[in-house]
């Protein structure tokens, strides 16, 4: 099959969910599309037996479809410039301490708690798998994906503090956690762990670990801002949406790939250079024409491309292994990923209250609103083959579809019981 036509039955597939969700679910767009997407493949999984290769044409659809390569070398540059671009800075300035601290130390913690937890349980299931591949499922669950949280936030009048906090942790710790992850793979490669399925040494140097992350980090904030001036005098210099629309555009994919090609962190470079351009270009280098028409171009960007991930996500249900001591363990990983979500949250924001005022319910909230997407599922997809990446696979894919669902679904209650809603939500 060719690209366009793979292109074009998901997004038919994505507008046609959209329009039943829509109007007969009446669920928030993301969620709702996922839930359209699971349960027609649920039906093709029960019926499959029943029908000559209706199953398998949609599996051999399916599996054209390289999700890593959709997610982290496509989707996600124009997803994360479109969330930064339209994030305010002065509001992650006055919360740029809680936010550093859950984006780093809280990723970092998480990506160890769940990683020795899950070792632990994995072992006493008889599914035992190295201690690294454990550490490399911490790292791609730990980043947090706040598309259908922030929407909700707003609908139901949390405060500007908790939505900065979300949107802010969620910004950076989505780059942080693909460093960590490709850091964590590269260390399993050099010492054979996902070659050998029953040993993995898990020596290293830490001179050598904190270099590359310097690199990874330090060099894309700088290429980013370098990428950011130079589009910023292009932009101060013309007055045309057209044009202007189409600078933006090439700022964000082409700053991606210069980063991915030069091996620093390119969801971190997007990032910074999105909260550049929409907050002191937007100010300086745009008319109100032009940032009516960049705002609306990268919201419907967003919107669309958000369907779509949500959409593969339900999907891959159809290639994903159903094996039932896998599905027991991806169950139990649910209670573990929560359980570090709280540890990371609670050890940060409650230390932060002898410093700054936070939120009524700031915990739970936060803690709630940790939902996971599709940079999880496409990072357990790159992992190479062997018996650990479809076991990490599965639980992945478990922690992913309860985050979007329940979660999701249950967010607006949490914030109305537990936190503390502008005066305007209130009245």
């Amino acid at each position: 099959m060719s690209f366009f036509s793979l292109v074009s039955i998901l997004i038919t597939l994505a507008a046609v969910s959209s329009y039943f969700n829509y109007r007969y679910i009446k669920l928030p767009t993301s969620i709702g599309v996922m839930l359209v997407a699971l349960v027609g493949s649920l039906i093709l999984i029960i019926v499959g037996p029943y029908t000559e290769g209706l199953r398998e044409q949609a599996v051999k659809l399916v599996s054209q479809i390289d999700f890593d390569k959709v997610v982290l070398h496509g989707m996600l540059a124009f997803l994360l410039f479109a969330a930064a671009i339209h994030v305010k800075a002065e509001n992650l300035s006055r919360e740029w301490l809680s936010i550093f601290l859950l984006a780093t130390l809280g990723t970092l913690l998480s990506t160890f708690i769940v990683g020795g937890l899950t070792w632990l349980v994995l072992g006493w299931l008889d599914l035992g798998i190295p201690f690294l591949h454990a550490l490399l499922f911490g790292a791609l669950i730990s980043p947090t994906d706040p598309i259908s949280v922030l929407a909700i936030m707003k609908s139901v009048g949390a405060s500007r503090q908790l939505e900065a906090q979300v949107a802010g942790e969620s910004l950076f710790n989505d780059g942080l956690g693909v460093v960590i992850f490709l850091l964590l793979l590269q260390l399993a490669g050099m010492d054979g762990a996902l070659v050998g399925d029953t040993h993995a040494s898990t020596s290293f140097d830490i001179t050598a670990v904190g270099m590359m992350l310097l690199k990874e980090i330090g060099g894309a904030v700088l290429l980013a801002i370098a990428a950011g001036l130079l589009t910023y005098e292009m932009l101060r210099r013309v007055d045309n949406y057209q044009v202007e629309v189409l600078l933006t555009l090439a700022l964000a994919m082409g700053l991606y790939a210069l980063a991915d090609g030069l091996h620093l962190s390119a969801p971190i470079a997007v990032v910074v250079a999105g909260l550049f351009l929409g907050n002191h270009g937007r100010a300086l280098a745009m008319s109100d024409k032009t940032r009516e028409h960049v705002d609306t171009f990268w919201e419907l960007v967003d919107e669309i491309l958000n369907v779509v991930l949500f959409l593969l996500i339900g999907l891959e249900l159809l290639v994903l292994p159903m094996v039932g001591g896998w599905l027991l363990a991806g169950a139990l990983a649910i209670p573990i990923v929560m359980l570090a979500r709280w540890v990371c949250v609670a050890g940060i924001i409650g230390p932060l209250r002898w410093v700054t005022v936070q939120s009524k319910g700031a915990i739970s909230i936060l803690t709630w609103g940790g939902l996971r997407g599709g940079i999880s599922v496409a990072m357990a997809l790159s992992l190479p083959d062997s018996h650990s990446r479809s076991l990490i696979l599965t639980l992945t894919y478990c922690v992913v579809v309860f985050s979007i669902v329940v979660q999701g679904l249950t967010m607006g209650r949490v914030i109305r019981m537990r936190g503390e809603l502008t005066p305007l939500d209130k009245s």
